[in-house]
């Protein structure tokens, strides 16, 4: 369920779509869920008012609600949208003449224009703020992410994050945090926390935390086109050039991840032919790049690695798991997470066998119990070690803590196995 604060497209009023048509539903919910963040980002950049900002484009929507099913769908929408929040905009605050003056040069520009984003997501991780606060507001505010999806990267609660973007939002005001691309030598306390906002949309659009989808393609084109204005800005930065490489090297494995009836296909199974081999070298060549010029590679460069690890192997057979187990080693020394730490065990068991995984799985109880991965990654390896019955229940735990419809298909299916 998710809270009041969720945008875009949880924040503003889709759930009256019913009132449309079916085809203009469903073209305000892809306009809402694509162009939202861009909508209010561009209107913060020039009003500098997070809240007056989302209201203007909460506004817009709901005039479309009204308006569509009469008038029709615009034939640009995304644009129909920006020119109601403008003119909404003019109206609420005509007495205050600074803000109409900002507000009458409002054009929309098209997605092929310069993107405000980057230059905003700079604004939210001010180190004035909280990291966790800074990423928060920046995935909720700029990259549109609702509160329930946010609280699913953080692994906390909603009441929490909704907390942490309240507070943000009025340190920035407080603190009169200008709203700018910082000085070169004010990127490195930031960048971590630019990175990181990157790094956790494009994870919620590979595999979403969502039931409405399993994957949302457009937030990882989000993603990609962010670190890539990234690396322009810090060319030299290596741990950008990682996590640009990290995106591409999983989008190129794009078409095999989906059969046709949209049911998940696991690495193991997933026809090679059809990823983006050209793809890969690029990627592949661009973190190379990057570890020859910088010999100690970050947490970013070493989840690229072994991701390039995966897309080298001609089959899964010839997988480098020894490689792999490596590179999660030196991830961990870097950047320990239970997360990481599951997934190291994965690379245990190719290297070291089911018995060993397993151990160090269980050990991770108290940390990971209520993530339906680690049931799933349990149930896995106590299937092979011959417990099918334990491994029946793990399933069915991470079936009831699992919301991505593909991964509970997957989930569903294994449940017939036993």
């Amino acid at each position: 369920m998710t809270s009041p604060s969720d945008s875009p497209a949880a924040r503003y009023p889709l759930a009256d779509a019913e009132s449309l048509d079916g085809d203009s539903a469903r073209v305000l919910a892809r306009v809402v869920r694509e162009h939202a963040g861009r909508l209010a980002a561009s209107l913060i950049s020039l009003l500098g008012d997070f809240s007056a900002a989302e209201d203007l484009v909460q506004d817009a929507v709901e005039t479309a609600l009204r308006r569509w099913p009469v008038e029709g769908v615009p034939e640009r929408p995304q644009a129909w949208l920006y020119t109601v929040a403008r003119r909404r905009g003019l109206d609420v605050l005509r007495r205050e003449s600074n803000y109409r003056a900002k507000l009458t040069q409002l054009r929309w520009q098209e997605p092929e224009a310069a993107d405000e984003r980057l230059r905003l997501i700079f604004t939210c991780c001010h180190p004035a703020l909280a990291p966790a606060a800074r990423i928060a507001l920046t995935l909720r505010v700029v990259c549109g992410l609702s509160t329930a999806q946010i609280a699913a990267a953080f692994m906390v609660g909603e009441a929490t994050v909704a907390q942490r973007i309240t507070r943000a939002k009025k340190k920035i005001g407080q603190a009169n945090i200008p709203y700018r691309i910082p000085a070169t030598e004010e990127l490195p306390e930031r960048l971590a926390s630019v990175l990181a906002v990157i790094y956790l949309l494009f994870n919620e659009g590979y595999l979403s935390s969502t039931p409405e989808r399993a994957q949302a393609r457009d937030l990882v084109e989000d993603a990609e086109w962010l670190a890539a204005l990234l690396a322009n800005l810090v060319p030299g930065e290596p741990e950008v050039a990682g996590l640009l490489a990290l995106i591409r090297l999983h989008r190129a494995r794009g078409a095999a991840r989906f059969d046709g009836c949209g049911r998940l296909v696991l690495l193991a199974d997933q026809d090679r032919s059809r990823w983006d081999h050209q793809a890969i070298e690029q990627a592949t060549a661009l973190l190379t790049r990057a570890a020859r010029a910088h010999r100690r590679p970050g947490p970013y460069q070493l989840q690229a690695a072994i991701a390039a690890c995966h897309a080298e192997a001609t089959c899964f057979e010839q997988t480098d798991w020894a490689q792999i187990l490596v590179l999660y080693d030196m991830l961990a020394h870097l950047a320990p997470s239970p997360v990481t730490r599951l997934h190291r065990a994965i690379a245990v068991r190719r290297v070291h066998g089911a018995a060993a995984a397993l151990a160090q799985v269980d050990a991770l109880e108290g940390d990971l119990a209520s993530y339906g991965l680690w049931h799933a990654t349990r149930a896995e390896l106590l299937r092979e070690l011959g417990e099918a019955e334990q491994a029946h229940g793990c399933d069915q735990r991470a079936l009831e803590l699992t919301v991505n419809p593909a991964q509970q298909a997957l989930l569903a299916e294994r449940l017939t196995w036993s």
